[in-house]
């Protein structure tokens, strides 16, 4: 029912019946307090539509943020997870170098132990070698004198024999 349904209402008229103006007045009054509330619910209805349209805007942007949470946060997982598998790559990296650092500086000093060995081996050689040429001499000397003292003997017999004659 309308407004204008209430206003053109008609009523039966009878003798002794109510005064039509007053019924009509009255009517009226109805007519615009009905208006009125149609309006107040036609202007409620649409702030609901307004406010339900606002509601499903929130639960969007809220299952929007849900998602962005829930993506930022397997981002972070990722982000994490790819951190520490660098962290151990790094970490083996650095451990094959130090090994191989390790593995040069053990063959250095073995390389050095080898040297060392050989230069003393050497250093015997070379003393063996010095007390040879030593003796050598020494006896070459010895055997120098024991010449140079037979010769002198011989000189001394010849000065003698010179003498005598």
């Amino acid at each position: 029912m309308t407004p204008l349904d209430i206003i053109q209402h008609k009523f039966k008229i009878s003798f002794r019946g109510f005064d039509v103006r007053e019924v009509d007045g009255f009517l009226g009054d109805i007519a615009d307090a009905f208006q009125l509330r149609m309006n107040e619910n036609e202007k409620l209805k649409n702030e609901i539509d307004k406010l339900r349209q606002d509601i499903k805007e929130h639960l969007n942007r809220e299952e929007t943020f849900k998602l962005a949470l829930l993506n930022s946060q397997s981002v972070m997982e990722q982000m994490k997870d790819n951190a520490q598998k660098s962290a151990e790559v790094i970490i083996a990296d650095a451990e094959v170098k130090a090994e191989k650092i390790l593995s040069r500086a053990n063959n250095r000093l073995f390389q050095l132990q080898e040297d060392i060995a050989e230069l003393k081996r050497q250093r015997i050689q070379m003393e063996v070698r010095i007390t040879s040429i030593i003796e050598t001499h020494s006896k070459l000397l010895e055997m120098g004198r024991g010449e140079q003292k037979a010769m002198d003997e011989d000189d001394a017999k010849i000065k003698l024999l010179v003498q005598a004659v």
